[in-house]
Protein backbone atom coordinates (compact mmCIF):
# COMPACT_ATOMS: atom_id res chain seq x y z
CA UNK A 1 0.00 0.00 0.00
CA UNK A 2 3.05 2.14 0.96
CA UNK A 3 4.37 1.77 -2.76
CA UNK A 4 1.21 2.72 -4.03
CA UNK A 5 0.97 5.69 -2.42
CA UNK A 6 3.97 6.93 -3.33
CA UNK A 7 3.61 6.12 -6.75
CA UNK A 8 0.84 8.55 -6.53
CA UNK A 9 2.23 11.25 -4.96
CA UNK A 10 4.96 10.85 -7.35
CA UNK A 11 2.94 11.62 -10.37
CA UNK A 12 0.99 14.31 -8.35
CA UNK A 13 2.09 17.65 -6.88
CA UNK A 14 -0.32 18.60 -3.75
CA UNK A 15 -0.13 22.10 -5.34
CA UNK A 16 -2.01 20.35 -8.26
CA UNK A 17 -4.36 18.45 -6.21
CA UNK A 18 -5.43 21.34 -3.85
CA UNK A 19 -5.36 23.60 -6.61
CA UNK A 20 -8.26 21.93 -8.53
CA UNK A 21 -10.48 23.03 -5.45
CA UNK A 22 -9.18 26.26 -4.23
CA UNK A 23 -7.22 29.29 -5.78
CA UNK A 24 -4.27 29.30 -4.46
CA UNK A 25 -0.98 32.39 -4.34
CA UNK A 26 2.36 32.12 -3.23
CA UNK A 27 3.26 32.93 -0.29
CA UNK A 28 7.68 32.77 -0.05
CA UNK A 29 8.29 28.95 0.06
CA UNK A 30 4.47 28.25 0.70
CA UNK A 31 1.07 28.72 -1.11
CA UNK A 32 -1.55 30.33 0.36
CA UNK A 33 -5.17 30.37 -0.15
CA UNK A 34 -8.66 30.78 1.23
CA UNK A 35 -10.07 27.91 3.39
CA UNK A 36 -12.47 25.15 1.20
CA UNK A 37 -14.66 25.04 4.19
CA UNK A 38 -15.43 28.56 4.16
CA UNK A 39 -13.93 28.84 7.75
CA UNK A 40 -12.04 31.46 7.46
CA UNK A 41 -11.77 35.69 7.00
CA UNK A 42 -8.86 35.95 5.79
CA UNK A 43 -6.80 33.19 3.68
CA UNK A 44 -5.59 30.69 6.51
CA UNK A 45 -5.26 27.64 3.93
CA UNK A 46 -1.30 26.59 3.71
CA UNK A 47 0.27 24.46 1.05
CA UNK A 48 4.22 23.30 1.22
CA UNK A 49 4.97 22.07 -2.20
CA UNK A 50 8.40 21.42 -0.39
CA UNK A 51 6.78 18.82 1.77
CA UNK A 52 3.91 17.30 -0.23
CA UNK A 53 1.78 18.51 2.61
CA UNK A 54 -1.41 21.00 3.57
CA UNK A 55 -2.70 23.02 6.82
CA UNK A 56 -5.75 24.43 7.21
CA UNK A 57 -5.23 26.49 10.29
CA UNK A 58 -8.78 27.83 10.48
CA UNK A 59 -10.54 24.35 10.65
CA UNK A 60 -7.43 23.04 11.94
CA UNK A 61 -7.32 20.37 9.49
CA UNK A 62 -3.81 18.72 7.88
CA UNK A 63 -2.13 16.43 5.87
CA UNK A 64 -1.37 14.87 2.36
CA UNK A 65 -2.81 14.76 -1.37
CA UNK A 66 -4.77 11.72 0.62
CA UNK A 67 -6.19 13.41 4.08
CA UNK A 68 -7.35 16.34 1.73
CA UNK A 69 -9.41 14.68 -1.14
CA UNK A 70 -10.85 12.16 2.06
CA UNK A 71 -11.77 15.81 4.04
CA UNK A 72 -13.25 17.90 0.89
CA UNK A 73 -15.22 14.87 -1.28
CA UNK A 74 -16.12 13.41 2.21
CA UNK A 75 -15.12 9.86 0.95
CA UNK A 76 -13.10 7.26 2.48
CA UNK A 77 -9.33 6.85 2.58
CA UNK A 78 -9.91 3.55 -0.45
CA UNK A 79 -11.94 5.85 -2.55
CA UNK A 80 -9.27 8.67 -2.18
CA UNK A 81 -7.10 6.19 -2.71
CA UNK A 82 -8.98 5.35 -6.41
CA UNK A 83 -9.72 8.93 -7.03
CA UNK A 84 -6.16 10.11 -6.83
CA UNK A 85 -4.82 6.71 -8.79
CA UNK A 86 -7.38 7.08 -11.59
CA UNK A 87 -6.05 11.07 -12.00
CA UNK A 88 -2.23 9.71 -11.64
CA UNK A 89 -2.82 7.16 -14.59
CA UNK A 90 -1.54 4.66 -11.68
CA UNK A 91 -2.68 1.06 -11.87
CA UNK A 92 -4.14 0.15 -8.24
CA UNK A 93 -4.39 -3.67 -9.31
CA UNK A 94 -0.54 -3.94 -9.61
CA UNK A 95 -0.38 -3.17 -6.08
CA UNK A 96 -3.71 -4.64 -4.35
CA UNK A 97 -2.77 -7.33 -1.62
CA UNK A 98 -6.58 -8.04 -1.98
CA UNK A 99 -8.85 -10.91 -3.49
CA UNK A 100 -8.60 -10.42 -7.59
CA UNK A 101 -11.68 -12.44 -8.36
CA UNK A 102 -13.55 -9.82 -5.92
CA UNK A 103 -11.35 -6.50 -7.69
CA UNK A 104 -12.85 -8.24 -11.30
CA UNK A 105 -16.16 -8.01 -9.95
CA UNK A 106 -16.52 -5.20 -8.74
CA UNK A 107 -15.00 -4.54 -12.02
CA UNK A 108 -17.93 -5.97 -14.17
CA UNK A 109 -20.63 -4.51 -11.98
CA UNK A 110 -19.46 -1.08 -12.49
CA UNK A 111 -19.45 -1.82 -16.39
CA UNK A 112 -22.76 -3.48 -16.21
CA UNK A 113 -24.40 -0.38 -14.46
CA UNK A 114 -22.75 2.35 -16.83
CA UNK A 115 -24.66 0.21 -19.72
CA UNK A 116 -27.19 -0.61 -18.27
CA UNK A 117 -27.82 3.82 -17.62
CA UNK A 118 -27.34 4.25 -21.02
CA UNK A 119 -29.47 1.60 -22.36
CA UNK A 120 -32.59 3.36 -19.77
CA UNK A 121 -31.66 6.38 -21.43
CA UNK A 122 -31.98 5.46 -25.04
CA UNK A 123 -35.39 4.27 -23.78
CA UNK A 124 -36.81 7.19 -22.66
CA UNK A 125 -36.18 9.21 -25.36
CA UNK A 126 -37.49 6.75 -27.49
CA UNK A 127 -40.72 6.35 -25.64
CA UNK A 128 -43.17 9.41 -26.16
CA UNK A 129 -45.55 8.52 -22.95
CA UNK A 130 -42.47 8.69 -20.88
CA UNK A 131 -41.34 11.65 -22.10
CA UNK A 132 -44.32 13.13 -21.26
CA UNK A 133 -44.24 11.91 -17.88
CA UNK A 134 -41.04 13.02 -17.16
CA UNK A 135 -41.07 16.32 -19.33
CA UNK A 136 -44.24 17.31 -18.35
CA UNK A 137 -46.19 15.77 -15.46
CA UNK A 138 -42.72 15.71 -13.58
CA UNK A 139 -41.77 19.63 -15.25
CA UNK A 140 -38.15 18.22 -15.60
CA UNK A 141 -36.22 19.84 -18.00
CA UNK A 142 -33.59 18.36 -20.46
CA UNK A 143 -30.81 20.02 -18.75
CA UNK A 144 -31.42 18.44 -15.53
CA UNK A 145 -32.62 15.02 -17.24
CA UNK A 146 -29.17 15.06 -18.74
CA UNK A 147 -27.56 15.84 -15.54
CA UNK A 148 -29.18 12.94 -13.37
CA UNK A 149 -28.50 10.69 -16.33
CA UNK A 150 -32.40 9.86 -15.93
CA UNK A 151 -33.94 6.76 -18.08
CA UNK A 152 -37.12 4.77 -18.46
CA UNK A 153 -36.74 0.70 -17.96
CA UNK A 154 -38.81 -1.40 -20.39
CA UNK A 155 -41.64 -3.31 -19.37
CA UNK A 156 -40.68 -6.88 -20.43
CA UNK A 157 -38.75 -8.69 -17.98
CA UNK A 158 -35.41 -9.73 -19.97
CA UNK A 159 -35.20 -6.67 -22.42
CA UNK A 160 -32.19 -5.27 -19.80
CA UNK A 161 -30.74 -8.92 -19.83
CA UNK A 162 -30.89 -9.56 -23.49
CA UNK A 163 -29.02 -6.41 -23.99
CA UNK A 164 -26.51 -7.16 -21.88
CA UNK A 165 -25.72 -10.79 -22.18
CA UNK A 166 -25.19 -9.55 -25.38
CA UNK A 167 -22.73 -7.40 -24.30
CA UNK A 168 -20.99 -10.83 -23.00
CA UNK A 169 -22.15 -10.29 -19.35
CA UNK A 170 -23.61 -13.68 -17.22
CA UNK A 171 -26.55 -13.68 -15.29
CA UNK A 172 -24.16 -14.40 -12.38
CA UNK A 173 -22.46 -10.85 -13.23
CA UNK A 174 -25.74 -9.28 -12.98
CA UNK A 175 -27.01 -10.36 -10.03
CA UNK A 176 -23.83 -8.77 -7.94
CA UNK A 177 -24.98 -5.68 -10.05
CA UNK A 178 -28.22 -5.69 -8.60
CA UNK A 179 -30.27 -5.84 -12.07
CA UNK A 180 -32.04 -9.00 -11.38
CA UNK A 181 -35.02 -9.98 -8.91
CA UNK A 182 -35.35 -13.33 -7.07
CA UNK A 183 -36.60 -15.10 -10.70
CA UNK A 184 -33.63 -13.70 -12.76
CA UNK A 185 -35.27 -11.48 -14.21
CA UNK A 186 -35.02 -7.47 -15.29
CA UNK A 187 -35.51 -5.89 -11.03
CA UNK A 188 -36.57 -2.84 -12.91
CA UNK A 189 -39.39 -3.01 -15.22
CA UNK A 190 -41.89 0.51 -16.53
CA UNK A 191 -39.94 2.68 -14.08
CA UNK A 192 -38.24 6.16 -14.71
CA UNK A 193 -34.81 5.28 -13.56
CA UNK A 194 -32.62 7.41 -11.86
CA UNK A 195 -28.76 6.38 -11.42
CA UNK A 196 -26.72 6.43 -7.88
CA UNK A 197 -23.88 8.25 -8.92
CA UNK A 198 -21.16 8.14 -6.00
CA UNK A 199 -19.16 11.09 -5.53
CA UNK A 200 -16.11 9.92 -8.32
CA UNK A 201 -19.01 9.63 -10.85
CA UNK A 202 -19.35 5.85 -10.93
CA UNK A 203 -22.81 4.43 -11.04
CA UNK A 204 -23.38 2.04 -8.14
CA UNK A 205 -27.35 0.79 -8.35
CA UNK A 206 -30.41 3.24 -9.38
CA UNK A 207 -33.45 4.18 -7.44
CA UNK A 208 -36.78 3.51 -9.82
CA UNK A 209 -40.20 5.18 -9.45
CA UNK A 210 -43.29 3.20 -11.12
CA UNK A 211 -44.80 5.01 -13.58
CA UNK A 212 -48.67 2.98 -13.12
CA UNK A 213 -50.11 2.00 -10.40
CA UNK A 214 -48.53 -0.77 -8.11
CA UNK A 215 -46.29 -1.10 -5.50
CA UNK A 216 -43.22 -0.39 -4.33
CA UNK A 217 -44.07 3.27 -5.80
CA UNK A 218 -40.08 3.72 -5.49
CA UNK A 219 -37.51 0.52 -5.88
CA UNK A 220 -34.26 0.51 -5.10
CA UNK A 221 -30.70 -1.42 -5.44
CA UNK A 222 -30.53 -3.65 -3.08
CA UNK A 223 -27.18 -3.80 -1.19
CA UNK A 224 -24.17 -4.85 -3.58
CA UNK A 225 -20.77 -4.76 -3.65
CA UNK A 226 -21.04 -1.40 -4.53
CA UNK A 227 -24.10 -0.26 -2.89
CA UNK A 228 -24.13 0.74 0.72
CA UNK A 229 -27.22 2.78 1.55
CA UNK A 230 -26.44 3.30 5.20
CA UNK A 231 -22.89 5.03 3.35
CA UNK A 232 -24.81 6.43 0.47
CA UNK A 233 -25.74 9.90 0.01
CA UNK A 234 -28.54 10.89 -3.19
CA UNK A 235 -27.21 14.02 -5.52
CA UNK A 236 -23.93 14.39 -3.64
CA UNK A 237 -21.59 13.90 -6.59
CA UNK A 238 -24.07 16.70 -8.59
CA UNK A 239 -24.18 18.73 -4.89
CA UNK A 240 -20.55 18.63 -3.77
CA UNK A 241 -19.63 21.79 -5.66
CA UNK A 242 -22.19 24.20 -4.77
CA UNK A 243 -21.91 22.82 -1.22
CA UNK A 244 -18.24 23.58 -0.97
CA UNK A 245 -18.51 27.16 -2.74
CA UNK A 246 -22.14 28.35 -0.61
CA UNK A 247 -21.30 26.57 2.75
CA UNK A 248 -24.20 24.81 3.43
CA UNK A 249 -26.03 21.34 2.40
CA UNK A 250 -30.08 20.53 2.42
CA UNK A 251 -31.29 17.40 3.27
CA UNK A 252 -34.60 16.79 1.87
CA UNK A 253 -36.44 13.51 1.84
CA UNK A 254 -36.98 12.14 -1.11
CA UNK A 255 -34.44 11.90 -4.55
CA UNK A 256 -37.11 13.44 -6.49
CA UNK A 257 -36.91 16.44 -4.38
CA UNK A 258 -33.42 16.58 -5.11
CA UNK A 259 -33.77 16.63 -8.73
CA UNK A 260 -36.44 19.05 -8.24
CA UNK A 261 -34.44 21.34 -6.21
CA UNK A 262 -31.54 21.03 -8.27
CA UNK A 263 -33.57 22.72 -11.12
CA UNK A 264 -35.18 24.90 -8.88
CA UNK A 265 -31.77 26.57 -8.56
CA UNK A 266 -31.17 25.10 -4.97
CA UNK A 267 -27.86 23.20 -5.97
CA UNK A 268 -27.08 22.12 -2.41
CA UNK A 269 -29.69 19.66 -2.15
CA UNK A 270 -28.94 15.97 -1.28
CA UNK A 271 -31.59 12.66 0.45
CA UNK A 272 -30.70 9.63 2.29
CA UNK A 273 -31.85 7.58 -0.62
CA UNK A 274 -34.95 5.83 1.04
CA UNK A 275 -33.09 5.25 4.34
CA UNK A 276 -33.06 6.62 7.78
CA UNK A 277 -30.18 9.20 8.19
CA UNK A 278 -26.82 7.21 9.92
CA UNK A 279 -23.64 8.58 11.71
CA UNK A 280 -22.04 7.99 8.15
CA UNK A 281 -24.25 10.24 6.22
CA UNK A 282 -23.58 12.98 8.71
CA UNK A 283 -19.65 12.22 8.67
CA UNK A 284 -19.54 12.53 5.15
CA UNK A 285 -21.47 15.94 5.06
CA UNK A 286 -19.87 17.40 7.68
CA UNK A 287 -16.50 17.07 5.91
CA UNK A 288 -17.77 19.43 3.40
CA UNK A 289 -19.67 22.19 5.40
CA UNK A 290 -20.92 22.59 9.40
CA UNK A 291 -24.20 24.04 8.17
CA UNK A 292 -26.44 21.31 7.82
CA UNK A 293 -30.46 22.37 6.53
CA UNK A 294 -32.54 19.44 6.77
CA UNK A 295 -36.57 19.53 5.37
CA UNK A 296 -38.27 17.24 6.58
CA UNK A 297 -41.71 17.01 7.06
CA UNK A 298 -43.51 18.18 10.19
CA UNK A 299 -45.35 15.02 10.59
CA UNK A 300 -44.76 12.28 13.85
CA UNK A 301 -41.97 10.72 10.61
CA UNK A 302 -40.66 13.83 10.00
CA UNK A 303 -40.20 14.74 14.16
CA UNK A 304 -38.48 11.12 14.68
CA UNK A 305 -36.18 11.76 11.83
CA UNK A 306 -35.35 15.29 13.05
CA UNK A 307 -34.64 13.87 16.75
CA UNK A 308 -32.69 11.15 15.35
CA UNK A 309 -30.35 13.62 13.48
CA UNK A 310 -30.00 15.90 16.33
CA UNK A 311 -28.55 13.29 18.33
CA UNK A 312 -26.26 12.24 15.52
CA UNK A 313 -25.60 15.94 15.17
CA UNK A 314 -24.77 16.32 18.96
CA UNK A 315 -22.27 12.99 18.42
CA UNK A 316 -20.55 14.83 16.20
CA UNK A 317 -20.24 18.47 17.14
CA UNK A 318 -22.51 19.63 14.43
CA UNK A 319 -25.10 22.19 14.33
CA UNK A 320 -28.36 21.60 12.52
CA UNK A 321 -31.30 24.05 11.49
CA UNK A 322 -34.42 23.20 9.39
CA UNK A 323 -36.26 24.67 6.88
CA UNK A 324 -40.21 24.84 7.72
CA UNK A 325 -42.02 27.32 5.95
CA UNK A 326 -43.62 25.55 2.83
CA UNK A 327 -46.36 27.63 2.27
CA UNK A 328 -48.80 25.04 2.36
CA UNK A 329 -47.08 22.90 0.24
CA UNK A 330 -46.49 19.08 1.91
CA UNK A 331 -42.95 18.69 0.76
CA UNK A 332 -39.91 20.68 -1.36
CA UNK A 333 -41.02 19.36 -4.70
CA UNK A 334 -44.45 20.46 -4.38
CA UNK A 335 -43.50 23.86 -3.59
CA UNK A 336 -40.98 23.85 -6.71
CA UNK A 337 -44.09 22.82 -8.54
CA UNK A 338 -45.86 25.88 -6.83
CA UNK A 339 -43.31 28.18 -7.13
CA UNK A 340 -39.17 27.60 -7.81
CA UNK A 341 -38.62 31.23 -5.52
CA UNK A 342 -40.46 30.31 -2.48
CA UNK A 343 -38.30 27.36 -1.79
CA UNK A 344 -35.24 28.59 -2.72
CA UNK A 345 -36.72 31.96 0.30
CA UNK A 346 -37.86 29.01 3.02
CA UNK A 347 -34.14 27.53 1.97
CA UNK A 348 -32.74 30.78 3.12
CA UNK A 349 -34.79 30.86 6.51
CA UNK A 350 -34.36 27.65 8.30
CA UNK A 351 -34.52 27.81 11.95
CA UNK A 352 -32.39 25.95 14.43
CA UNK A 353 -33.45 22.04 14.96
CA UNK A 354 -34.15 22.24 18.63
CA UNK A 355 -36.24 25.00 18.20
CA UNK A 356 -38.04 23.47 15.68
CA UNK A 357 -38.67 20.22 17.28
CA UNK A 358 -39.58 21.67 20.96
CA UNK A 359 -42.15 24.23 19.04
CA UNK A 360 -43.45 20.49 17.62
CA UNK A 361 -44.25 19.27 20.93
CA UNK A 362 -45.49 22.49 22.44
CA UNK A 363 -47.95 22.19 19.72
CA UNK A 364 -48.65 18.28 20.30
CA UNK A 365 -48.56 18.47 23.79
CA UNK A 366 -51.15 19.92 26.29
CA UNK A 367 -49.02 22.15 28.69
CA UNK A 368 -52.05 23.68 30.32
CA UNK A 369 -51.76 19.84 32.43
CA UNK A 370 -49.61 18.52 34.42
CA UNK A 371 -48.76 15.34 32.63
CA UNK A 372 -48.28 16.78 29.21
CA UNK A 373 -45.95 19.76 31.57
CA UNK A 374 -43.89 16.29 32.64
CA UNK A 375 -43.38 14.58 29.04
CA UNK A 376 -42.63 17.99 27.72
CA UNK A 377 -40.16 18.70 30.50
CA UNK A 378 -38.46 14.75 29.61
CA UNK A 379 -38.42 15.62 26.30
CA UNK A 380 -36.86 18.57 26.48
CA UNK A 381 -34.00 17.74 29.19
CA UNK A 382 -33.44 14.54 26.97
CA UNK A 383 -32.41 16.66 23.80
CA UNK A 384 -30.49 19.31 25.50
CA UNK A 385 -28.33 17.25 26.44
CA UNK A 386 -26.98 17.11 22.91
CA UNK A 387 -26.23 20.84 23.21
CA UNK A 388 -22.84 20.93 23.70
CA UNK A 389 -22.43 24.92 24.04
CA UNK A 390 -23.17 25.81 27.52
CA UNK A 391 -24.17 29.01 27.03
CA UNK A 392 -26.39 28.16 24.13
CA UNK A 393 -27.76 25.45 26.14
CA UNK A 394 -28.79 27.51 29.37
CA UNK A 395 -30.79 29.75 26.69
CA UNK A 396 -32.69 26.99 26.19
CA UNK A 397 -33.32 26.12 29.80
CA UNK A 398 -34.65 29.40 30.29
CA UNK A 399 -36.85 28.98 27.44
CA UNK A 400 -38.12 25.54 28.16
CA UNK A 401 -38.39 26.49 32.30
CA UNK A 402 -40.49 29.67 31.09
CA UNK A 403 -43.03 28.16 29.10
CA UNK A 404 -43.39 25.27 31.59
CA UNK A 405 -43.88 28.11 34.40
CA UNK A 406 -41.33 27.16 36.64
CA UNK A 407 -38.22 28.74 37.58
CA UNK A 408 -34.75 27.51 35.74
CA UNK A 409 -33.25 25.90 39.10
CA UNK A 410 -36.15 23.50 39.41
CA UNK A 411 -35.77 22.20 35.52
CA UNK A 412 -31.93 21.49 36.39
CA UNK A 413 -32.29 19.68 39.55
CA UNK A 414 -34.98 17.60 37.06
CA UNK A 415 -32.64 16.98 34.64
CA UNK A 416 -30.02 16.13 37.67
CA UNK A 417 -32.36 13.35 38.40
CA UNK A 418 -33.21 11.79 35.04
CA UNK A 419 -28.98 11.66 34.59
CA UNK A 420 -28.91 9.79 37.49
CA UNK A 421 -32.00 7.24 36.24
CA UNK A 422 -31.47 7.26 32.15
CA UNK A 423 -32.97 4.10 32.11
CA UNK A 424 -36.55 5.48 32.77
CA UNK A 425 -36.34 7.90 29.81
CA UNK A 426 -38.12 7.90 26.53
CA UNK A 427 -36.02 4.94 24.29
CA UNK A 428 -35.07 7.13 21.58
CA UNK A 429 -33.18 8.92 23.75
CA UNK A 430 -31.58 6.09 25.53
CA UNK A 431 -28.41 6.64 23.78
CA UNK A 432 -25.88 9.06 25.43
CA UNK A 433 -23.98 11.74 23.80
CA UNK A 434 -20.68 10.63 23.19
CA UNK A 435 -18.05 13.40 24.67
CA UNK A 436 -15.29 14.50 22.46
CA UNK A 437 -12.20 13.63 23.78
CA UNK A 438 -9.94 15.75 21.62
CA UNK A 439 -11.43 18.74 20.68
CA UNK A 440 -10.66 21.24 18.03
CA UNK A 441 -9.17 23.62 20.84
CA UNK A 442 -6.87 20.64 22.45
CA UNK A 443 -5.85 19.50 18.88
CA UNK A 444 -4.75 23.23 18.17
CA UNK A 445 -3.11 23.54 21.82
CA UNK A 446 -1.23 19.98 20.88
CA UNK A 447 0.07 21.15 17.36
CA UNK A 448 1.46 24.56 18.47
CA UNK A 449 3.38 22.75 21.53
CA UNK A 450 5.14 19.62 19.30
CA UNK A 451 5.86 23.08 16.82
CA UNK A 452 7.50 24.95 19.37
CA UNK A 453 8.83 21.51 20.64
CA UNK A 454 10.61 20.40 17.51
CA UNK A 455 11.66 23.09 15.64
CA UNK A 456 12.16 26.00 18.08
CA UNK A 457 14.37 23.95 20.74
CA UNK A 458 12.34 24.50 23.91
CA UNK A 459 14.40 23.31 26.40
CA UNK A 460 13.47 24.35 30.04
CA UNK A 461 9.63 24.42 29.23
CA UNK A 462 8.89 20.27 29.34
CA UNK A 463 6.62 19.30 27.10
CA UNK A 464 4.45 16.24 27.75
CA UNK A 465 3.83 15.31 24.24
CA UNK A 466 5.55 12.35 22.37
CA UNK A 467 7.23 13.55 19.04
CA UNK A 468 5.65 11.65 16.41
CA UNK A 469 7.55 9.30 14.13
CA UNK A 470 5.48 9.58 10.57
CA UNK A 471 7.19 11.76 7.94
CA UNK A 472 3.32 13.39 6.70
CA UNK A 473 3.02 14.23 10.38
CA UNK A 474 6.24 15.75 11.22
CA UNK A 475 5.93 17.48 8.13
CA UNK A 476 2.35 19.52 8.75
CA UNK A 477 3.97 20.25 12.12
CA UNK A 478 6.67 22.17 10.51
CA UNK A 479 4.14 24.18 8.22
CA UNK A 480 2.63 25.17 11.88
CA UNK A 481 5.24 26.60 13.22
CA UNK A 482 6.65 28.17 10.08
CA UNK A 483 3.22 29.72 9.93
CA UNK A 484 2.61 30.46 13.08
CA UNK A 485 5.71 30.78 15.21
CA UNK A 486 8.99 31.48 12.16
CA UNK A 487 8.96 35.10 12.35
CA UNK A 488 8.49 35.97 16.48
CA UNK A 489 11.67 36.32 18.35
CA UNK A 490 13.33 33.18 19.32
CA UNK A 491 13.79 34.28 22.82
CA UNK A 492 10.25 34.45 23.44
CA UNK A 493 9.57 30.37 22.45
CA UNK A 494 10.13 29.38 26.17
CA UNK A 495 7.37 32.04 27.14
CA UNK A 496 4.88 31.25 24.60
CA UNK A 497 5.02 27.33 25.18
CA UNK A 498 4.73 27.75 29.20
CA UNK A 499 1.72 29.45 28.07
CA UNK A 500 0.17 27.09 25.80
CA UNK A 501 1.13 24.40 28.08
CA UNK A 502 -1.11 26.06 30.70
CA UNK A 503 -3.50 26.13 28.98
CA UNK A 504 -3.80 22.73 27.52
CA UNK A 505 -3.81 21.42 30.97
CA UNK A 506 -6.82 23.37 31.49
CA UNK A 507 -8.19 21.92 28.34
CA UNK A 508 -7.16 18.59 29.46
CA UNK A 509 -8.66 19.00 33.04
CA UNK A 510 -12.14 20.44 31.60
CA UNK A 511 -11.97 17.21 29.22
CA UNK A 512 -11.28 14.96 32.16
CA UNK A 513 -14.17 16.68 34.36
CA UNK A 514 -16.76 16.04 31.23
CA UNK A 515 -16.06 12.78 31.13
CA UNK A 516 -16.35 11.90 34.77
CA UNK A 517 -19.70 13.93 34.85
CA UNK A 518 -20.86 11.00 32.11
CA UNK A 519 -19.11 8.53 34.05
CA UNK A 520 -21.05 9.70 37.42
CA UNK A 521 -24.69 9.85 35.44
CA UNK A 522 -24.06 6.26 35.35
CA UNK A 523 -23.55 5.33 38.89
CA UNK A 524 -25.55 4.63 41.79
CA UNK A 525 -26.17 8.03 43.93
CA UNK A 526 -23.83 7.31 47.65
CA UNK A 527 -22.17 4.89 45.97
CA UNK A 528 -18.73 3.84 46.64
CA UNK A 529 -17.57 4.89 43.28
CA UNK A 530 -19.75 7.61 43.07
CA UNK A 531 -18.39 9.67 45.88
CA UNK A 532 -14.84 8.54 44.42
CA UNK A 533 -15.48 9.79 41.21
CA UNK A 534 -17.22 13.22 42.61
CA UNK A 535 -14.28 13.95 44.57
CA UNK A 536 -12.57 13.59 41.75
CA UNK A 537 -14.21 16.07 39.82
CA UNK A 538 -14.16 18.03 42.96
CA UNK A 539 -10.15 17.76 42.91
CA UNK A 540 -9.83 18.51 39.08
CA UNK A 541 -12.02 21.87 39.42
CA UNK A 542 -10.19 23.20 42.87
CA UNK A 543 -6.69 22.66 40.26
CA UNK A 544 -8.41 25.00 37.83
CA UNK A 545 -9.09 28.06 40.15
Amino acid sequence: MNDLKEEIKSRLSVEDVVGQYIELKRAGRNLKGRSPWGVDKTPSFMVSPEKGIWHDFSANKGGDIFTFVMEVEGISFKEALEKLAARAGVDISKYHGGDPAVARKKSRAHDALNLAAKYYQACLVRNRDVCEYVFYKRNLNRKTVAEFKIGYSPASGKALIEVLQRRGFKLDELEAAGLLNQYKKDLFRDRMMVPFIDTSGNIIGFTARILKKGEPKYLNTPETLLFNKSRFVFGLYQAKETIRREGYVVIVEGNMDVISSHQAGVKSAVATSGTAMTEQHLKILSNLTSDIRLAYDGDAAGINATERAIMLAGDLGIDLTVISDYHGAKDPDELIQKDPKLWQDAVSHSVPAVDWLLQKYEENLDLSSAPGKRKYSDIALKLLEYVKDEVERASYETKVAKILGIDVATLREKGERLNKKLEQAPKRFLKKPKTKVKGDRLEKLENSLLALKIYGGIVKTKIPLEVPEDDARLAELELVFNSEHELADSDNYEKEAKELLSLYKQEIAKQKISELNDKLSELEEDSEEFLSVLHEINELQKSQK
